[in-house]
């Protein structure tokens, strides 16, 4: 698949200011040296979904529920590191990354309670399930899953995308276990928990979910 063309220095900038509102204002340590460590994560050649375009689409959908979030830059900051490991042979990418955060954001001048919450949010994304009461793993959550409920063609570019990251995986297996994903997304109550989400991607995601797996099943 090939990658659409992202704006490094845009989202050089986007780090720049998320990470320094989330420090309070504070302009050292220097954001630039982060910013890099994470291009460079997003950018490895394994990925071909959870690439840089990706990190800016949840970026964009995060900026588009900011309001139903309780603190959106520390939604934002786990944004940035929800993917910042991901080795599609491996079953604890979300765990190492949260790990990532725990150590590059007080070195980066986050405090204790915000890196916290960071670190609490990216380990989240294993279930996508955020409690009734968790207004920013509701933002995260959704920004994420945002790609479900995509135009036809759209929908049809990510799950070849996800394809391609396990093409290490025989066909067979690939089908089950990818049904197995979908069917655990499908038997949630809700996949969205915004008021926005709920509204507007909860009917055409479940709809493309359910036609992926008749496609898988068939």
């Amino acid at each position: 698949m090939t990658r659409p063309d992202v704006d490094l220095d845009a989202l050089r900038a986007r780090w720049a200011r998320t990470l320094t509102a989330a420090r309070g204002g504070a302009p050292e340590p220097d954001p630039a040296p982060y910013a890099e460590n994470l291009l460079t994560r997003w950018a490895e050649p394994q990925r071909h979904y959870h690439t840089l375009a990706h990190l800016t689409a949840v970026l964009d959908r995060v900026d588009e529920l900011a309001r139903y979030a309780a603190d959106p830059d520390v939604v934002r900051l786990a944004a940035w590191f929800h993917d910042a490991v991901y080795r599609p042979d491996r079953s604890e990418n979300e765990e190492r990354s949260a790990r990532v955060a725990e150590l590059a954001l007080p070195e980066a001048g986050v405090d204790a309670a915000r890196t916290a919450e960071v670190a609490r949010l990216v380990r989240l994304t294993v279930t996508h399930d955020p409690a009734d009461d968790d207004l920013d793993g509701q933002v995260l959550c959704d920004a994420d899953l945002a790609v479900l409920a995509s135009p036809p063609e759209a929908y049809a570019a990510y799950a070849a995308a996800v394809r391609q990251e396990y093409a290490f995986v025989p066909s067979g297996p690939f089908r089950e276990g990818r049904a197995a994903v979908l069917r655990q997304l499908l038997d949630l109550p809700r996949l969205f928990r915004t008021p926005y989400g709920a509204e507007r991607w909860e009917a055409t995601a479940r709809y493309n979910l359910r036609s992926e797996l008749a496609l898988l099943t068939e």
